[in-house]
Order: C-alpha cells, then structure tokens, then sequence
C-alpha cells in the first residue's frame, strides 16, 4: 500500500509538472523582487535561479530527448554560474546567461508544442501556457542583461544611464511584454529598443493565439431545429 501511495503521489506530481513551474516562476519573481543586489543576494538570486532551471527541466523533460536537451543545457549553466559566484568572473556569468537563455528558449518551444497540440485542453497545459509567457518575460530578461553586458550604457534609469541589476531587466521585460509602457526604465541603445521591440510583438501575439487555441477547444454548439 505504501509503494502504491508513493507511486501515485509521484505520478501526480509529474503529470502537473507545469504547475508547479508556474509556482517555482512566481517564486522566482518574487525573491529576485524582494533581493538587493548585495553580495548575499546575488547568491540568494543565483540560487533561486538554480531552482529554476531544475524545475525547467522537469517540465520539459517528457521525453528522453527533451529531458537530454534540457539536461545539457542545465549542468553546464549551474556550473558557470557557480563559478561566476566564486570568482567574480564576468566571462563566466555572461556564458551562463547565454546558456541559460538557450535553456529558456528550448523550454518554450517544448512548452509551446505541449500546449498547442490538437488534444483535450487540460489544467496542466493551462498552466503551462502561464508557464510559458512566465519564461518569455524571463528569457527577455536575460536578453536585456546580455545586451547592457556588451553595450554598457544601453538602457536609462531614473533618467540616469547606469548599470542595472537583474531586478531591473525582470521589471522592465514584464513591462514591456504587457504592454504596460515605459516608466523610469527605458532603453537608449538601437540594440536594447529592438529587442524590445520584438518583445512587444511576442507579448500581443501569445495572447490573441491562445485565445484563438481556447476558442478552437471549444467550437460552438450546434443550435436545435
């Protein structure tokens, strides 16, 4: 009976996976919110994102390729952000930004096929729908940080061209994916403003394709002779 209850109680857990990437998204948010970037907190921050990534790849991983893919591009993320921590190392960080972007971007597109198939729509891919515009408000973010790494002096805030933390690329990609409009963070740079310009576009058109997925699910009924 024990066996059995474990069994079931770990087959539910991985059958809402993506529910629980919607948790782990949420808390992700709120810890990178609530933490200044102080030494302490860009362990807290790093640590958070580590979570992050395991949680990724358990939602992503339902296949054996998907889980491979998703696996390959976790350990190595993790390893250089470890050691960006330890030594301070800004190539170290920038390579596991990249690679932690390349994650984020294969999570969406899985997430993107999962929820999107011709199928029942169910709670999980409902949350994974959420999960997925969690992730491209993320991906942006770290975009954002690739961009003021290269091009330092990209984006104003305040008024005042300086070096945001990640905080700021977190607030400012959700603003601009909900279209909430610029406020005292801007970006200054051609690189910076096109890519939020495309970040615009995606956030207009994930909503309007899911809705037009929710109302393909369920067609209208047939009216009575």
């Amino acid at each position: 009976m024990l066996i059995r209850g474990v069994g079931r109680a770990v087959g539910d857990i991985f059958y809402q996976r993506c529910f629980y990437l919607f948790l782990m998204l949420m808390a992700f948010i709120a810890v990178v919110s609530f933490i200044e970037p102080t030494p302490v907190g860009r362990i807290t921050i790093a640590g958070a994102n580590a979570f992050l990534i395991v949680a990724t790849v358990a939602s992503v991983g339902r296949t054996t390729l998907s889980f491979v893919l998703a696996l390959v591009l976790a350990v190595p993320a993790l390893v250089y952000q470890w050691v960006a921590l330890r030594s301070g190392d800004l190539h170290a960080l920038i390579v596991s930004r990249w690679i932690a972007v390349a994650l984020y971007a294969t999570a969406i597109g899985y997430l993107m096929r999962y929820v999107f198939q011709r199928e029942v729509m169910t709670a999980d891919k409902l949350f994974g729908a959420a999960s997925m515009y969690l992730l491209i408000g993320i991906f942006w973010a770290f975009l954002y940080a690739m961009v003021d790494s290269y091009h330092p002096g990209s984006f104003t805030l305040g008024g005042q061209t300086t070096t945001p933390d990640f905080f700021d690329f977190v607030y400012f990609s959700f603003t601009v994916l909900t279209s909430t409009g610029f406020g005292d963070f801007a970006p200054l740079g051609r690189q910076a403003r096109g890519i939020c310009t495309v970040e615009q576009i995606v956030g207009s058109l994930f909503v309007a394709i899911l809705i037009a997925r929710l109302a393909g699910v369920y067609p209208p009924g047939v009216k009575a002779q």
